[in-house]
């Protein structure tokens, strides 16, 4: 039905008539996008089912990263690569900050526990590049520790690299104003209020200083070994679709393509870091 009785009523003109048919088209195309979305997510689910057998069998070690400002929903896409995984080869690292202990060791230590042992996927939601952004923005690390870990992660990174332990880097994109709408959302929710935390809104307070280290991140971290890829997050449903399809992209799998997804990642949305590469948290 194009109008409802009560529509036809009410409206006086034929500008209100056109902005009935309006609202329902867009209606009709958030359902389509929705049902797209989940449609194509369930076919990428099941070739990461099949991907983390095949790791499984090969005793492969994987590790990816999830990094980006706060709310660039670098959960929620861990949680759909995550959500029908086998749960004993796979797992989710998130890390608090570090004990007394943890501070006077080797910064890298707490992490090298959590890497994947043969036949793992591990997920870290922030990873050892707390040390890159955050830290020293917020003061949580001092000019010179942050130094000597911008100095040391190359050569880190290449050890894990040489010992056939793969990485991908993702770096979760948005908006100064996609951020702050986010934070909204998560104030005005119930549900979410735990995730929303005084550093957060120091996000937005420090905005060009998390630019300003993010790049140098980016600078002197991107290696032909490990690479950055970026995602362009503000669409948050289509940067789950694009990043898991980045990650199947990387393994030649048996059985791969056998869902009949497009396994190829849209370069408009994730693309390796390159200084010229447009993003959006600038």
């Amino acid at each position: 039905m194009l109008f409802t009785e009560k529509q036809l009523l009410e409206s006086t003109s034929r500008q209100e008539l056109i902005a009935h048919v309006g609202s329902k088209h867009n209606k009709v195309l958030k359902v389509r996008k929705k049902l797209r979305y989940e449609a194509e997510l369930t076919k990428l689910q099941s070739e990461l089912v099949t991907l983390q057998k095949w790791i499984a069998d090969n005793k492969m070690r994987v590790a990816v990263i999830f990094e980006g400002r706060d709310a660039a929903g670098k959960g929620g896409a861990i949680k759909r690569f995550k959500e029908h995984l086998n749960p004993r080869t796979s797992r989710v690292v998130a890390l608090t900050k570090p004990t007394e202990v943890e501070r006077g060791q080797w910064y890298f230590r707490r992490y090298i526990k959590e890497l994947p042992n043969p036949g793992e996927i591990v997920f870290f939601d922030r990873s050892w590049y707390n040390r890159a952004v955050v830290e020293p923005v917020m003061g949580f690390c001092s000019p010179e520790q942050y130094q000597e870990f911008i100095v040391q992660v190359p050569e880190f990174e290449h050890l894990l690299y040489e010992d056939n332990l793969i990485i991908i880097k993702f770096w979760f994109s948005i908006s100064k104003e996609e951020q702050a709408k986010r934070f909204k959302g998560r104030l005005e929710n119930p549900l979410k209020k735990w995730k929303f935390s005084p550093v957060d809104q120091k996000g937005q307070e420090l905005w060009k200083e998390y630019s300003y280290h993010k790049e140098q991140m980016f600078s002197k971290t991107h290696t032909n070994f490990s690479p950055w890829v970026i995602v362009k997050a503000n669409d948050k449903k289509e940067a789950r679709l694009e990043s898991i399809r980045y990650v199947l992209s990387q393994f030649n799998y048996e059985g791969k393509g056998a869902s009949g997804i497009q396994l190829l990642p849209d370069p408009n949305t994730i693309f390796r870091y390159h200084r010229s590469a447009v993003q959006i948290d600038i």
